[in-house]
């Protein structure tokens, strides 16, 4: 009996030193969660991008200068004053005595010469303060320099064409040597308008002594023969046109043999 009354004041010793038992939780159960599974991977080392080239700048090439081209000089041309120096002169629409005739000048009548032909024997001239022009053969005039200074133009300048009449036909040359013969078929005018002048002009620039020269030829005929020698660096050519009362028919180039 005293082993049991020790042995129960001992356990009733060791119960009161346990501390005393936490009341029960009741707790929710938690939602199941599904939880996916993760693959590792293993960590790979970072590569380092190799730091990328910058370009060296390209130096920017100075262009080669270019050859400039010396610039043309523009002659410098006179215009002169010439004095009729005979009785009377015709004024001509060309540089020849074959051209139709403009008007006539009295002797001490002045012009300015604004152009001239190839070799300086026509002059070109006009009143001052006005604009009509026309040819005077130069040693009918007394000229204030040198006419050579002047500008050179063409014959067909100041030339006034018909608007009535078409250009000549059938316009053929031929060769023998050194002389080429041009002919054409005449033209037929109404009653009227006959210009009572010099009614075909044949202009050339053929070959004389080494240079090509103009050499206008007027004729009542249907044909003409001009001399035209080797020896020149151009070719040589001409046309062929009729005259009527309102001017000139348009030229016909010669088919030069």
């Amino acid at each position: 009996m005293r082993k049991t009354g020790l042995t129960l004041l001992l356990l009733f010793a060791l119960s009161a030193c346990a501390p005393a038992a936490a009341p029960a939780t009741v707790t929710a159960a938690a939602p199941t969660v599904e939880t996916a599974t993760s693959t590792l991977v293993p960590a790979t080392a970072t590569e380092t991008p190799a730091p990328s080239l910058t370009p060296s700048p390209i130096p920017s090439q100075t262009p080669t200068p270019s050859h400039t081209p010396t610039p043309s000089v523009t002659p410098t041309y006179a215009i002169l004053r010439g004095v009729v120096n005979v009785e009377k002169v015709s004024c001509r629409y060309g540089p020849g005595a074959m051209y139709l005739y403009l008007y006539g000048m009295l002797q001490g009548a002045t012009q300015d010469i604004v152009g001239r032909n190839q070799d300086g024997t026509w002059l070109l001239t006009q009143s001052r303060g006005d604009v009509l022009r026309c040819w005077v053969k130069a040693d009918l005039m007394d000229i204030s320099g040198d006419v050579m200074g002047v500008e050179p133009v063409h014959p067909h300048i100041v030339l006034p064409w018909s608007p009535y009449y078409g250009p000549l036909t059938h316009v053929s040359a031929t060769r023998n040597g050194d002389e080429v013969r041009i002919s054409w078929n005449a033209l037929v005018l109404r009653a009227g308008d006959s210009s009572e002048q010099t009614p075909y002009v044949v202009e050339t620039w053929v070959c004389q002594d080494g240079e090509l020269l103009f050499n206008p030829v007027g004729t009542y005929a249907y044909a003409v023969t001009v001399t035209d020698e080797a020896g020149c660096d151009q070719p040589s050519y001409g046309y062929v046109l009729a005259a009527e009362k309102h001017g000139y028919t348009r030229p016909v180039e010669i088919p030069w043999p």
